[in-house]
């Protein structure tokens, strides 16, 4: 069979938020200002054309701190840092920068105000991933990661009284509401947060893709394998009973996929650049497509305000901002 595809539809919203559009800025501008190196604890967001595209403007990505030089401009990731990894780089020295995503920053504060209330805490998150050893890492014991339903059976903390429950802010919505739903009915008097730690970013996406992927025959996400918000997305629709896949970049399209398929549904994860959705646009109109349809939905307007100390002139001359991609 030869591709046969004659639409796309694109999920609105998809791409860059707010914290993603912040965070790479607040790299650019310390590179403009201080020069490079400028060095980065992690990816500064799971998307490796943006990590390249950093890299190839003088961004170092690092892992262990003892890789930075003394009196080097650091940068920490949008995911955050636990307390140790924030007091290393203090006591080196370092010129920090912190890029963590205020959304992330919120829980972190929470965390921290309730631990001071003497509660402990069921964190809903993956292991792993950088954002959950970011929040977990705010405290030294008292915080109890859960994966699934059936890790809440089995999680021990150390009392009940004063039990606070919070979130990775890119999980499944669907299934971090089931998993929050067996920790209550575990723990009844377990203290929820009064708005959910999942983002309005995560949100949005997952709520356009529920609403797309009816109308659609197949679904592409653009999104790196590390990003854990676009890989939510594939996993939704997938569960929505079309056939999804996620692409790094549009050479990992596989001409196959679009056997016998009319529409293609397209989005893309909170760190995905547009330059990406548009080059698979583009190769998919190769393939037949002779029409691209947006899709209604909510206008994302959120902006993050930069860190003191990245606002300043360079020179006289004021450093350009980028212009943000969020809410397409």
């Amino acid at each position: 069979m030869s591709p046969t595809v004659q639409e796309v539809i694109l999920a609105e919203p998809r791409g860059f938020c707010a914290g993603v559009d912040r965070a790479i800025e607040i790299v650019e501008r310390a590179i403009a200002k201080f020069g490079a190196p400028i060095y980065v604890r992690h990816e500064i967001v799971h998307n490796t054309y943006v990590v390249n595209e950093l890299k190839a403007k003088g961004a170092i990505f690092i892992e262990e701190l003892s890789d930075v030089p003394p009196g080097a401009t650091l940068v920490f990731s949008a995911h955050g840092v636990s307390k140790a990894v924030q007091h290393e780089a203090e006591a080196r020295g370092f010129t920090i920068f912190d890029a963590t995503c205020p959304l992330v920053t919120k829980v972190h504060v929470e965390v921290a105000k309730l631990a001071k209330e003497g509660f402990e805490f069921i964190m809903i998150g993956h292991k792993g991933h950088p954002e959950v050893e970011g929040t977990m890492g705010q405290l030294s014991s008292g915080i109890h990661l859960v994966e699934d339903v059936a890790d809440v059976a089995t999680v021990q903390p150390g009392q009940t009284d004063k039990l606070a429950v919070v979130t990775q802010t890119t999980l499944s919505v669907d299934d971090a509401a089931e998993i929050a739903a067996a920790v209550r009915a575990r723990f009844p008097a377990v203290r929820e947060p009064k708005q959910q730690d999942i983002c309005y970013a995560t949100q949005n996406r997952q709520d356009a893709v529920k609403i797309m992927s009816p109308q659609v025959d197949l679904v592409i996400v653009v999104g790196s394998p590390t990003s854990s918000n676009s890989n939510r997305l594939r996993e939704l629709a997938a569960r929505l009973g079309t056939t999804a896949y996620m692409v790094d970049s549009v050479d990992e399209l596989r001409h196959e996929w679009f056997d016998g398929i009319s529409r293609v549904g397209l989005t893309a994860g909170a760190s995905a650049p547009e330059i990406l959705v548009q080059q698979v646009i583009d190769r998919i109109k190769a393939l037949g497509a002779v029409s691209v349809r947006k899709m209604d939905g909510i206008q994302e307007t959120v902006k993050f305000p930069l860190p003191k100390g990245l606002k300043i002139d360079v020179g006289g001359l004021q450093i350009a901002a980028r212009s943000p991609e969020t809410g397409h």
